[in-house]
């Protein structure tokens, strides 16, 4: 619509100044005849009363003083010339700084002798205006020609120009207005035609795999976009069911993982169990004087075994147990404080940013997440590091708050970056690769959010975010 309106606009301008040149045109030709007839009337009537011969070497007494009356009259100048192209008289007393010649060219008396009604206009420019000249026959009283009259005619379009420009001043501002109203229909009109399918790509845009996604519902859609909606709808259908086989897959595929890595936890302490139950039965003596010290060998190792397997399902039962939305109102740097009392180490460090942040979270959980970065930093500093060291903080960050976990161990490399949080993951010759994955699980679960920024060889630095709230209020 905007570009029909610029289109339209052009279009116009280049008519108008078009036609306005052509009434120009048209109108002077028409003001030059009117006064070139006239001025052969006035010629004709002034050598019918003449009393000299009306031959060419009389034509300059005839129009002695005649000229100028017939000039005035008629408010235009002209001239005549011999049939040779000779100036005879001149209605101009000073004729040097006009385009008149005192002789005519060749070219003209050519072109005036071959024309059909004996009369010939020249158009030049003179001074920066348009110029035009004719060129017609004298013929006495029995017609026969006995000079050239010649007229020349300055055209003067400031009047024109003036009428043009005030016109195009006028179409300007109504194509102005008529452009900014064009911008606001096509505004209007194309949110209108539109708007269906802005519904539809909002719709799309919040199409997720993730989560139950709603179908389009438009009233009177037009014929395309009821197609277009069907097809969306259809594809939504086929979505759900799509990503409920996927993560019923996924679920049976992450059971039957755990299952193999369950099976293969317990399965280690029982051998050294069965082996060592074996052994007793071969070497049971009950007159062997040390038999009791042989039981209680073969006891103790049975009990560590046993332990063994208590941590494995303590471990598998804690990572599947979602935590509890206690929500208790705590300050977290004294329950950091508390879950680092546990570890005996001298290299573990704790400093924070102010004495109190609080926090609204589960303090079994708090804990659960600090001892477990901080194990899993124990276990990255290999035991032949010169100085080891562990630094645990607490502070605020806008409105979290921030509990970063740094150590100075053997970090992680490149490959493992993608894999740290997932669960049975682990780079250490022991355990089952819980640890991270719970405390993400954790994190998630009170709204937070965990990352790790590593070095190899130089160490890691994990960083967890807890929204905060104000100050706890003290009851009196």
């Amino acid at each position: 619509m905007i570009l029909l309106v610029l289109i339209a606009s052009v279009l116009i301008l280049g008519v108008t100044i078009y036609q306005f040149r052509e009434i120009n045109r048209d109108y002077h030709e028409n003001r030059m005849e009117r006064k070139e007839e006239q001025i052969r009337q006035s010629i004709d009537l002034t050598i019918q009363k003449t009393t000299y011969p009306v031959t060419t070497e009389n034509l300059g007494l005839i129009f002695k003083e005649e000229i100028y009356e017939i000039a005035v009259v008629q408010n235009m100048n002209f001239n005549i010339y011999s049939l040779e192209g000779e100036l005879i008289k001149s209605s101009r007393p000073k004729i040097e700084n006009d385009p008149i010649s005192m002789c005519l060219d060749a070219e003209i008396l050519n072109h005036l002798d071959v024309s059909v009604d004996k009369r010939y206009v020249e158009r030049n420019k003179a001074a920066g205006d348009q110029y035009q000249a004719s060129y017609t026959y004298i013929a006495d009283r029995q017609f026969k020609p006995i000079g050239i009259l010649n007229l020349p005619y300055f055209e003067d379009n400031s009047f024109n120009d003036k009428e043009l420009n005030e016109f195009l001043a006028r179409l300007g501002g109504v194509y102005f207005l008529m452009f900014l109203l064009a911008i606001g229909l096509a505004y209007f009109i194309s949110k209108y035609i539109t708007r269906s399918l802005e519904a539809i790509s909002d719709m799309m845009e919040r199409t997720d795999l993730t989560r139950r996604n709603e179908k389009i519902h438009l009233e009177k859609p037009g014929e395309e976009i009821e197609k277009l909606i069907s097809s969306y709808n259809a594809m939504i259908d086929e979505l759900s069911i799509s990503a409920a086989k996927l993560a019923k897959s996924e679920r049976e595929q992450a059971w039957r993982e755990m299952a193999k890595q369950v099976a293969h936890e317990i399965k280690n302490p029982l051998t050294p169990m069965r082996l060592s139950v074996q052994s007793f039965q071969l070497k049971f003596d009950p007159k062997d004087p040390n038999i009791t010290e042989k039981v209680a060998e073969y006891s103790k190792t049975l009990i560590q075994q046993i332990d063994t397997m208590s941590s494995i399902a303590s471990a598998f039962s804690s990572f599947a147990e979602m935590p509890a939305q206690q929500n208790e109102t705590l300050n977290v740097v004294k329950i950091v404080k508390l879950a680092l009392d546990i570890f005996n180490e001298e290299y573990i460090h704790f400093i924070a940013e102010e004495e109190e942040i609080i926090a609204k979270l589960d303090r079994t959980q708090l804990i659960r997440v600090v001892t477990n970065l901080v194990k899993n930093a124990i276990q990255a500093i290999p035991d032949e590091h010169d100085s080891p060291r562990i630094l645990v903080s607490v502070a605020i960050d806008g409105d979290m708050v921030k509990i970063s976990v740094a150590d100075n161990g053997i970090g992680i490399e490149k490959d493992f970056e993608d894999k740290i949080f997932e669960p049975k993951f682990t780079t250490k010759t022991s355990g089952m690769g819980l640890g991270l994955g719970m405390v993400k699980n954790i994190v998630e679960t009170y709204k937070g959010s965990i990352n790790f920024t590593s070095q190899p060889g130089k160490g890691t630095v994990f960083c967890v975010k807890f929204p905060r709230v104000g100050r706890m209020k003290t009851i009196k």
